[in-house]
């Protein structure tokens, strides 16, 4: 029996090490809180890991929602296109998911996101999200919820702003 090249092997290892890490970080993610273990294994496993250093932009306002990511460590900016410019609407930490409209809607993508610091991630595509949602019901329930929040925070935001600009306008 022939044995296994040792440099494969340590590869094994050391991407088995990995995975483990990000299915502790991925339980962490309130999105896939009641995924099993071993799905979120093979979900890390058939995900793409990515480093970004500050400045570079994940995903681009506009393109195509092809994958999620899972920010695994550092902060990313979650930047709009405005009448006036750039808007910075949102700080990404450790454990957030972004992405997820641009793919659950099949709309181009609704915002930048361009890391502040250096970033790692898991990149999710589009057909693994839709697999895990299907296989998991509870984790769809908890899309809804976390969309329906930022609904609410938009809603809030919005109503703030309006308020201002009606007060501007008074001058």
């Amino acid at each position: 029996m022939a044995a296994w090249p040792i440099q494969q092997v340590q590869q094994w290892e050391g991407r088995d090490v990995l995975l483990n890490d990000e299915v502790k970080m991925l339980k962490q993610v309130p999105l896939f809180a009641g995924v099993s273990p071993a799905k979120l294994k093979l979900l890390a496993f058939t995900s793409e890991r990515v480093s970004y250093r500050s400045g570079d932009v994940l995903c681009r306002q506009g393109d195509a929602g092809d994958a999620a990511f899972v920010l695994l460590s550092g902060h990313a900016d979650v930047i709009v296109d405005g009448p006036t410019g750039q808007i910075k609407v949102a700080d990404l930490e450790e454990n957030a998911i972004v992405g997820e409209i641009a793919i659950l809607c099949d709309v181009a993508r609704t915002a930048t996101v361009k890391a502040a610091t250096a970033v790692e991630a898991l990149r999710i595509s589009k057909e693994n999200f839709f697999k895990l949602m299907s296989d998991f019901p509870e984790m769809t329930i908890e899309v809804v919820r976390v969309l329906a929040d930022r609904l609410s925070q938009t809603t809030v935001e919005l109503s703030e702003a309006r308020s201002r600009v009606a007060e501007l306008s008074k001058r």
